[in-house]
């Protein structure tokens, strides 16, 4: 069976069902993200991993999931998304079988980056599904509950990270993919409909190498940077290739029929403004976070259950607010613009409450917690929908692919500038501090030695979160303002239209929506 935008204009009979596998499939992906960043203490001490090993076990996996999900979302649109769908779960569940075996961190970070192959193809196609099924009216409130999902596996990742390393070695953070990938797997070969469009893009092969290894070396030279300097030939070298390849990148994106990136997008305000503005708030928000569970664990004391737990208010509260509706309701009230603008002031808000507070214990914590979930809530389901209605409909894998590229690329710089942040704040208070916080306090001699170090720690970590608020904040405001332009031209090219033009002219006016074929 394959949709058809013509034929169920209504949307799909059994959508709200359908909704609730992909999601299960979205599901696999988030939790290997959230356990990881549970795991990194355990990481770092049976591993001997410094801390640039454990930045590259998460931004190997983000780094060739950015670079590849352009291209599994023109694969989706032009040879199925149910397809990629399934193929993505087996290439995730056969990287989490992989990684859990690891032996080094050099295996696992190579496991890792085979996930992202798969990842890559889970993000586009459950998002792409998504726009398929649902009318437009009723896509603002499934985006939501399918954000939901999203923070519902921050919250499990870290609480069944926790219990898996209370209970057992590292590797079984891993191996807990493959149950979920297993049933995700049978749920969706039985009950997602096939869609796809005939005319879809060719992928973009050459585009998806360059943009990998520019955005590789542009991370590899930020981790680098601390621990070799910024001017060492080593960082300059990688900084230099990134700027070499992300530019022929863009030139190649704009001189091919069948782009992964295709330039004409840009010229649609309303795209131009949500993306504007979510590279800088998962920017910030990314490296915020995974800071975060370190400082709970390190320098509170936490265990990875305790800290799991103390992380979850976070996206209890988006899902309290998303799967209620609440969310959906305050921001149809508010518009788009506002909406964007007031959930992000709530994450940056949420941010500084952290890094202020943390002196008082958990409690300002907490506050932090609640008021990132609330600005969540109501701010991350209306960027992804005005990124995604703002594409044709035939092309929602490529549309679920871009919005997937700009927030794993700004999740993953994020890990990499704050941990940056971090680690030179950290070195300049603490120089014995050679390569992590635990190498530090193992060569403490004394409990004041490592109280200091704690504090140096905790400094650094203030200094990272307020400047990761200031870029969602900025990020924000950013896309505001240019939505709320867009919104404001539209209305005035409506107004032309229908002041001057005929009935035959303003149907041609209209952008094409594009067909799936039966």
């Amino acid at each position: 069976m394959t949709t058809s935008t013509q034929e169920q204009p209504r949307g799909h009979a059994r959508r709200w069902l359908i909704l609730g596998v992909i999601c299960l499939a979205q599901l696999t992906v988030l939790l290997d993200n959230t356990v990881l960043n549970v795991a990194i203490p355990s990481l770092t001490r049976e591993m001997d991993a410094s801390t640039a090993d454990v930045q590259w076990m998460i931004n190997a996996y983000s780094l060739v999931q950015s670079g590849l999900l352009l291209s599994a979302g023109n694969a989706a649109d032009r040879y199925g998304r149910k397809k990629m769908l399934i193929v993505g779960l087996a290439l995730f569940g056969a990287g989490s079988l992989v990684a859990g075996l690891a032996q080094s961190s050099g295996q696992l970070i190579a496991a890792r980056a085979g996930m992202g192959v798969g990842g890559a193809l889970l993000l586009t196609t459950t998002l792409a599904v998504v726009m398929q099924i649902f009318t437009p009216e009723e896509q603002p409130k499934a985006i939501g509950i399918w954000s939901a999902v999203n923070s519902l596996g921050f919250a499990a990742g870290p609480l069944v990270g926790g219990f898996m390393l209370n209970h057992f070695w590292w590797g079984s953070i891993f191996l807990i993919n493959l149950p979920v990938a297993a049933l995700a797997l049978a749920a969706v070969a039985a009950y997602v409909p096939e869609s796809r469009n005939r005319q879809g893009d060719r992928p973009d092969l050459v585009g998806a190498v360059l943009s990998t290894i520019g955005m590789t070396a542009l991370v590899y030279a930020i981790i680098s940077g601390p621990e070799h300097g910024w001017t060492s030939g080593r960082v300059l070298a990688t900084a230099g290739t990134a700027t070499v390849v992300l530019g022929v990148f863009a030139y190649w994106e704009s001189r091919i029929p069948y782009p992964m990136l295709d330039p004409h997008f840009f010229r649609n305000r309303r795209f131009t403004g949500a993306v504007g503005g979510l590279v800088l708030i998962t920017f910030g928000m990314g490296g915020a976070l995974f800071l975060l569970t370190q400082y709970l664990q390190f320098v509170l004391g936490y265990g990875p259950l305790e800290a799991g737990l103390r992380t979850a208010p976070m996206a209890l509260t988006v899902v309290a607010l998303n799967f209620t509706g609440v969310g959906t309701k305050w921001a149809a009230r508010m518009g788009t613009p506002l909406s964007i603008a007031v959930g992000m002031g709530l994450m940056a808000a949420g941010l500084v409450s952290i890094a202020t507070l943390t002196w008082h214990g958990y409690g300002g914590t907490l506050l932090g917690l609640v008021l990132i979930g609330a600005g969540t809530a109501i701010g991350s389901p209306v960027m992804a929908h005005a990124v995604m209605s703002s594409v044709p409909r035939e092309k929602a894998g490529v549309g679920a692919g871009i919005n997937g590229t700009l927030a794993e690329f700004g999740n993953g710089l994020g890990v990499a500038v704050l941990g940056a942040v971090l680690n030179a704040r950290f070195a300049a208070l603490v120089p014995v501090a050679a390569a992590s916080l635990p190498a530090a306090l193992a060569a403490a001699g004394s409990d004041r030695e490592r109280a200091e170090i704690t504090g140096a720690f905790s400094s650094g970590l203030e200094t990272s979160l307020l400047v990761g608020s200031v870029a969602v904040l900025l990020g924000g405001l950013l896309a505001a303002t240019l939505l709320h332009r867009a919104d404001r031209a539209d209305r005035a090219d409506d107004a032309g239209r229908d002041g001057h033009a005929d009935p035959a002219d303003r149907a041609q006016a209209q952008p094409p929506q594009g067909k799936a074929d039966a």
